[in-house]
């Protein structure tokens, strides 16, 4: 790995470029058709009054080869913050050279520094080549959980329930 690799914390002004990463790691995982961001709404969701999420840029000299994007969570169990990783993406021409190791580095950094009690991921089934370098960091599969989601039309009739009297 090149000595001029830096990690950097996302600035409002990278806005595009990370729409731009957004949509090359949709492309990767064969989910285009879900991007549906804009500029506007990832700069209102990291840099905006209340951010949801926070970002850093994988850079050697200038050029972006990777980025990574995390939100804290909480465990009840733990009774402590966690962080959870919602996308980690290299670049294809960086790949094997170190840059994600340095990116994950960098976020468990920064679940220690903040007290987090742990740091949590999903990966596709499918991708072999993140789940064999995960496994490599000492990173464990929670075999027993499965993921559910709400979304759309399902998530807006969910926010109709009401509490039912007894």
């Amino acid at each position: 790995m090149s000595d001029d690799l830096r990690i950097e914390p996302a600035r409002e002004g990278d806005v595009p470029l990370i729409l731009t990463l957004i949509k090359a790691l949709a492309a990767y995982e064969r989910l285009d058709r879900e991007v549906t961001a804009t500029e506007a709404q990832v700069r209102e969701s990291l840099f905006g009054a209340k951010p949801h999420a926070e970002a850093v840029i994988a850079r050697v000299s200038s050029e972006a080869v990777g980025f990574a994007v995390w939100f804290h969570t909480y465990s009840t169990f733990l009774s402590k913050p966690g962080l959870y990783l919602e996308d980690l993406f290299v670049v294809p021409a960086w790949r094997g050279r170190g840059v994600g190791r340095a990116l994950l580095g960098c976020l468990a950094r920064i679940a220690v520094e903040r007290g987090c009690g742990r740091m949590e991921w999903s990966v596709l089934d499918w991708n072999d080549l993140a789940i064999g370098f995960y496994r490599t960091i000492g990173a464990q599969p929670m075999d027993a959980w499965t993921v559910y989601r709400l979304t759309g039309d399902a998530l807006l009739r969910a926010a109709q329930w009401e509490p039912v009297d007894s």
